[in-house]
């Protein structure tokens, strides 16, 4: 019998259903949200919002700190 759910970038691929896949990370996601400061919590309707991209140039900027959590 072939493996039913497999593990691959931190994604649970779950082939149990004949014809279907359903993909979840939800183990990655609770890592990564262990890991991040306290101080960074909030909520959200949506995933972006219309100013996505418009930048405030009097923005105070994240301490060194805080910008390598952002950064690969």
């Amino acid at each position: 019998m072939p493996c039913e759910i497999l593990e691959y970038l931190s994604m649970m691929l779950d082939y149990s259903t004949n014809g279907k896949v359903m993909i979840s990370m939800y183990e990655y996601i609770e890592k990564l949200l262990s890991e991040l400061p306290s101080d960074i919590d909030g909520s959200a309707k949506t995933l972006t919002t219309t100013h996505l991209f418009n930048v405030n140039p009097d923005a105070k900027k994240l301490p060194k700190a805080t910008v390598q959590l952002f950064t690969i």
